[in-house]
């Protein structure tokens, strides 16, 4: 008998198809933000939207994050399930506002009397030459902040299932998706950005991170990209006899410890690789972790691979040096195990 093929999709597509599902079972979840309508979302994340529910239920918005997103939490407050699309994470500034003093707050000042059942959907990342004021992640500067779930997922099975939860959740959630990751016929083909995705609705825990691979030599903790190039640097460096366990994050709050502190007693070593800035960020927080609850495990000190804390280069050549990479995962892995 022949195997049935399995039914791949993009990452822009998987979000999209939870969306759809979503609204066709909820009458309450709407879209709405800026290029979301005919155009689909300018990375693709709301494609067929429109045509499918029509502009009552998808809502282009101007140019005023503010306002949509107050709208969005004022819905919300009301019973309905938004999902607020901010086109650019780096456009935070000028909406936060809405996003740090309402939506994350009032149902906490509100003595959980009213709830805000909102996703507020953005995208992240580097890698294409946008520069410094369409590159960033930001991912620890949310998932800094009480009052909000925060998820970045790294393949289309992920995004598919955890855009279904974050909807489907009572709570405010941040769903950060890395451009790189949607595969969008304009940017580079990645191989990551394609995968298997079932077609039945299904849903992926907003906080658990993934054993990507197996390993017992060192354990690697990224998040979207830097997880894949974690990967491509565990092969690499299985062919010296290292074998890396991988995992990815997925979850930045509420945070896995679990599965970090459990592979790290097993590895006895740690290197978090992160896209965002290193001072203050995700790679410093797994570290402090890893330091007050496995200390003692560690044969080796932690190691951090990070955005230097500089804004990120236009220059492709720039912006290169700055950006960890499978190379820089492998010399930093083997400096570790020479050290032993």
């Amino acid at each position: 008998m022949e195997t049935a093929k399995k039914r791949m999709l993009t990452g822009n597509k998987a979000m999209a198809e939870a969306i759809a599902q979503e609204m066709e079972n909820d009458k309450n979840v709407f879209v709405l933000g800026e290029d979301i309508g005919k155009y689909g979302g300018i990375f693709g994340s709301t494609q067929g939207l429109m045509e499918k529910f029509g502009p009552e239920r998808v809502l282009d918005t101007p140019i005023s994050e503010t306002a949509f997103i107050g709208a969005a939490i004022g819905a919300a407050a009301e019973g309905m399930r938004p999902i607020a699309e901010l086109m650019f994470v780096d456009f935070f500034g000028v909406c936060m506002d809405q996003i740090y003093n309402h939506m994350a707050k009032i149902p906490y000042m509100s003595g959980g009397n009213v709830r805000l059942p909102m996703v507020l959907m953005t995208s992240v990342g580097g890698g294409y030459s946008d520069a410094a004021q369409h590159s960033q992640t930001l991912y620890a500067t949310f998932a800094h902040m009480p009052g909000m779930k925060v998820v970045a997922p790294s393949t289309p099975y992920d995004l598919k299932g955890m855009m279904t939860s974050a909807i489907r959740d009572d709570n405010p959630v941040v769903f950060m998706f890395h451009k790189s990751l949607q595969g969008l016929g304009w940017m580079d083909q990645l191989d990551y950005a394609v995968g298997h995705v079932p077609e039945e609705s299904y849903t992926v825990p907003l906080d658990k991170a993934n054993v990507m691979r197996e390993g017992k030599d060192v354990t690697i903790v990224g998040i979207q990209m830097m997880t894949h190039y974690a990967m491509e640097a565990a092969e690499r460096l299985a062919q010296d006899g290292i074998e890396a366990e991988v995992i990815d994050l997925r979850s930045l709050a509420p945070i896995d410890k679990d599965t970090i502190i459990n592979s790290v007693k097993k590895t006895h070593r740690l290197v978090v690789v992160d896209e965002d800035y290193r001072s203050y960020g995700m790679t410093a927080e797994i570290a402090a972790i890893v330091s007050e609850e496995a200390l003692y495990e560690l044969e080796s000190p932690i190691k951090r691979l990070a955005i230097p804390d500089v804004p990120i280069p236009y220059s492709h050549v720039l912006e290169d040096f700055v950006l960890p990479g499978p190379d820089k995962i492998v010399e930093t892995v083997k400096q570790m195990m020479d050290e032993a």
